[in-house]
């Protein structure tokens, strides 16, 4: 089955492809540089980033991504093949768990969909359960939700935050019995403003426990949303051990909420969407980073969801980018 989050963003990179086009949208640790600020477990890489290469190689890919320098993966894409057997792009549980053990990546977490699970009035855990036993097998510590349900997406009210939020404990509860925890990835929509003045994030880390729930924080889209991350760190401090560095094109840094797009459908904004390489872009990494201890930071992983170059030249770049530079001291 496929990620909703997998379809979310193939549409996004159509309808930035036709924006553009039409005439005229950290196992074995990399060396920190001396008195230089560090990451608590290296380097690691979201592997939807590598999706299409993932698609078509995958032993390759993984092999490549070590190569390069980065210590551990963050996984996306479980499906279920034809004999009812999960699988990661073709490739079993035992033989992904295999090839990052040959290249001696570590896997901390993963974003599996519980769409089904998060929607009011379905609460299926049917695939929770599944994603609790790849996710431990994996040797996994933590259970990403990347998305709410994307059905739902411009439709989305306090309540179904709220809804989720206990879906999200009930996650948590189940996936302790394997020694996980479940953790949700943000977007720009969990920072629209309700009527009442409330905002979904705020919603979920409320109305979740500290001992089951954590936070994954994608920095594109919180400081796409015109947050600064760090008011996020102070006003939870802890709640966020996960975070996505993804870098945000110079050229296009205007914020997607506010009362002017609040209420707008998600598709309309997608040409105010646009990335580029780690250290390549417009978000104060390092300012971000000197807070990492009040959020609680544990793995952080270099994200890219759209890349305009070939694929491994630009995790290369990002990844030199944080090895160089994020993590030199002032």
């Amino acid at each position: 089955m496929n990620t909703d989050r997998r379809i979310f963003l193939k549409q996004a990179s159509a309808a930035l492809a036709t924006a553009y086009f039409a005439p005229s949208l950290l196992s074995c640790s990399s060396p920190t540089p001396k008195g230089g600020t560090s990451l608590p477990s290296g380097i690691g890489i979201q592997l939807y980033t590598l999706r299409d290469v993932l698609d078509t190689d995958v032993q390759n890919t993984i092999a490549r991504v070590a190569e390069i320098g980065y210590d551990h993966v963050e996984t996306f894409g479980l499906e279920i093949n034809g004999q009812g057997e999960p699988t990661f792009w073709g490739t079993s549980r035992s033989d992904l768990r295999s090839l990052l053990e040959q290249s001696s990546l570590k896997t901390y977490s993963g974003h599996y969909d519980l769409s089904e699970f998060l929607t009011p009035g379905d609460g299926n855990e049917e695939a929770l359960n599944i994603y609790i036993d790849t996710a431990a097998e994996l040797g996994q510590q933590y259970l990403i939700a990347p998305v709410p349900p994307m059905m739902l997406i411009d439709s989305l009210t306090s309540d179904d935050y709220r809804f989720m939020a206990d879906q999200l404990n009930k996650a948590g509860e189940l996936a302790a019995k394997s020694g996980l925890k479940v953790g949700y990835h943000n977007h720009f929509w969990e920072f629209r403003t309700f009527d009442d003045g409330s905002k979904g994030m705020d919603i979920l880390i409320e109305n979740t426990d500290e001992e089951l729930v954590v936070f994954e924080l994608d920095l594109f889209w919180s400081e796409k949303s015109g947050i600064d991350s760090t008011t996020y760190f102070k006003k939870y401090p802890g709640r966020f051990p996960l975070w996505h560095i993804k870098d945000m094109d110079k050229r296009n840094t205007v914020p997607v909420t506010g009362p002017e797009y609040d209420k707008k459908p998600i598709m309309e904004l997608l040409p105010a969407i646009t990335y580029t390489e780690v250290g390549t872009g417009a978000i104060d990494f390092k300012k971000i980073l000197s807070e990492q201890e009040t959020a609680g930071l544990q793995y952080a992983f270099v994200e890219q969801d759209i890349i305009t170059i070939d694929p491994f030249e630009s995790v290369k770049k990002s990844y030199q980018y944080v090895n160089q530079e994020l993590l030199v001291g002032p």
